[in-house]
């Protein structure tokens, strides 16, 4: 057999290798009747006529919007911007068409001939060019279709040429403001989730109390037997037994009122190097982001995810890779952003509570947040603020009866597989 048989044969071992799992996976969990109800169903909900490509024409006569055009749902705007600009004519006649809304004209001056005002399609034709521009300036449209968040497609038209510019409608959101006092205790609340270690949460809030006597700390605990944490400015939420760790995170982050909450797992050590408010005045100089890492004994996490859309029907693939990161933040080069952190952050609660935390993942979980939360959740990590953990106790009963449920067994694995493939509609995982 030649040298190069044998490369070619190796080659193709590695790739079997790599593939045979991801197609196990495939076939185990790929479901092809309910991915042809679900995906069409959430691509309608999560796209809109505004997603599609436009290409602005060369040398085009027309001026419109081609951005930043926004409508309320169901009220009247006048459409910025409209005017033609065109040689000598004996005559200027220009067409408006949309299919959510009706376009109409108010006080146009005498000079201009117009047709179907009320409707989705307008015409004005006018021997004069100013004329006819000052009454484009007057042209109003309104939307006819109630919806939080869509859109419409407006086709402009003069002679041969033809302009599409889209129009968001969209109903205006609330600001959501938090009164942020005039010290740490108001911008920030300390969460964290317990189970069966209730050593290391004291610990842990003895630290805290060393450094943030008042701060509020919230506990989500769901231990098989209870114990009451009693102290000021901390509250203790009961769950039923051991329903998990997202399930915790969901319950303590839902009873958050500050702008920010660290996350902290129970079993670290505040110390001199764990400065809240270091991480407060990064997330309020950069206001885009929603989380910010710190690191744990010194040692920074993170990841990045890539994501390659596939075929409708395919599903496509998502890659992790640790210590993967993107460029610094300005201002800040001890910071840079990624894609995920560690458990040991600082967030913006509204944002984090828009996405959530998946109950249905029990133990093997932390970046599945952040897939979550990708495209909506933007993340950074620095390396100035660090918290420290606890060193491991001795093999005693509790430890024990921890340890199987902390261990997570193969069902654990696949489960989390399973609903990364079905709900994240991939086709395969990669981690590296």
């Amino acid at each position: 057999m030649s040298a190069e048989i044998t490369r070619t044969l190796q080659r193709a071992a590695v790739v079997c290798v790599i593939i045979l799992p991801i197609l196990y996976l495939v076939i185990v969990y790929y479901r092809p009747g309910e991915l042809r109800q679900e995906v069409p169903t959430t691509q309608k909900r999560t796209t809109s006529v505004l997603s599609r490509l436009l290409i602005a024409l060369p040398n085009s006569p027309l001026q419109y919007p081609i951005q930043g055009f926004t409508v309320r749902p169901l009220t009247t705007t006048p459409i910025p911007g409209l005017a033609l600009h065109a040689g000598q004519r004996s005559s200027y006649k220009v067409s408006l068409n949309v299919s959510k809304g009706v376009l109409t004209t108010e006080n146009v001056a005498e000079g201009v001939k117009v047709q179907g005002g009320g409707g989705t399609r307008l015409i004005m034709e006018s021997s004069s060019l100013v004329i006819l521009n000052d009454a484009l300036a007057k042209v109003i449209y309104t939307s006819t279709v109630y919806h939080i968040h869509t859109g419409d497609l407006a086709s402009f038209q003069f002679e041969n040429h033809e302009a599409v510019f889209p129009i968001t409608i969209k109903q205006p959101q609330l600001p959501v403001l938090h009164d942020m006092g005039t010290d740490i205790n108001s911008h920030v609340t300390i969460a964290t989730k317990t189970f069966l270690r209730y050593p290391q949460l004291k610990v842990l809030l003895s630290s805290i109390r060393r450094f943030y006597s008042n701060i509020e700390v919230v506990i989500a605990d769901d231990s098989f037997e209870p114990e009451h944490i009693t102290g000021e400015h901390i509250r203790q939420y009961f769950m039923p037994p051991a329903q998990g760790w997202f399930a915790g995170r969901n319950l303590a982050v839902s009873q958050v009122t500050t702008k920010y909450f660290l996350w902290v797992d129970d079993d670290f050590l505040f110390t001199e190097n764990t400065k809240i408010e270091k991480l407060v005045e990064v997330m309020e100089a950069v206001p885009e982001l929603d989380v910010l890492g710190g690191t744990v004994q010194g040692n920074q996490f993170y990841f990045s995810l890539l994501y390659e859309e596939g075929e409708e029907m395919e599903g496509g693939c998502l890659y992790r890779k640790s210590q993967g990161k993107f460029q610094s933040l300005p201002g800040y080069p001890q910071c840079f952003l990624a894609s995920g952190v560690v458990n040991f952050f600082l967030a913006r609660t509204d944002a984090i509570q828009k996405v959530g935390f998946d109950p249905k993942l029990q133990r093997v979980a932390h970046s599945e947040f952040f897939i979550d939360g990708l495209g909506s959740l933007l993340v950074a990590t620095c390396d100035h603020v660090s918290i420290d953990h606890q060193p491991k106790t001795g093999n005693n009963k509790d430890n024990a009866h921890y340890a199987r449920f902390r261990n997570p067994g193969n069902s654990d694995v696949e489960f989390k597989l399973q609903l990364h493939f079905f709900k994240n509609h991939l086709k395969c995982v990669k981690y590296g």
